[in-house]
């Protein structure tokens, strides 16, 4: 674990002063360099301990059973929904909302160099992360009072705008279909594509 997130957890918030304008978030997303769309990498892998606390390890073995080790939603006591066994945000995205505040604070368990938009990765979709087998589920990711405190309300609109909702820039969550190892800096890679099932995410105004 880094020192720079060895100390976020569930209470964290951000600084204000590195929150984005709309008008900003917009225009560097409308110039961004695309995500790749077919094979990227994975960047950065999150498990919140007890109380959020954010632990960073460089590997980890997912499986169906405990998505990613030692993270809350194995935790739970009520069976815990697989639909929502492993958040995941798109790098960009991810790098342009939190304006040099650690990726960490997002909580997200992967944090991946690939596209994750509907039109790219529908629910249903596969992705191979290291030696993974992910599936897209058609729950959707929505930000909350959390997040609006530790990128500020500018960054919560942005997620939530109707014409942009198709980008899914809060990411989306998936759910482990064959267990194995991902590392930092592993390969990801699309298997397949669902069809049809880009219109199966209903997603919730705010």
């Amino acid at each position: 674990m880094d020192a720079a997130t060895d100390s976020i957890d569930s209470a964290s918030v951000g600084d204000p002063a590195l929150f984005q304008p709309l008008a900003t978030l917009e225009h560097e997303l409308a110039s961004a360099v695309p995500a790749p769309r077919d094979r990227g990498r994975v960047v950065l892998l999150v498990s919140r301990g007890d109380g959020g606390r954010r632990m960073t390890p460089s590997r980890a073995v997912l499986t169906p059973q405990s998505g990613m080790p030692g993270d809350a939603w194995g935790r739970r006591q009520r069976r815990p929904s697989r639909e929502a066994q492993l958040t995941v945000m798109q790098a960009n995205v991810a790098a342009l909302i939190a304006n040099g505040q650690p990726l960490a604070l997002f909580g997200d368990n992967l944090i991946l160099d690939l596209d994750l938009s509907d039109g790219n990765l529908p629910p249903g979709s596969r992705v191979r992360t290291g030696r993974a087998v992910l599936e897209v589920t058609t729950l959707p990711h929505n930000g909350c009072h959390k997040f609006r405190a530790r990128f500020g309300a500018a960054a919560l609109r942005f997620t939530l705008k109707a014409e942009l909702r198709h980008l899914n820039l809060r990411g989306v969550y998936m759910q482990v279909v064959e267990d194995g190892e991902v590392g930092v800096g592993d390969p990801v890679e699309i298997i397949s594509r669902a069809g049809g099932l880009a219109e199966a995410r209903h997603y919730v105004r705010q």
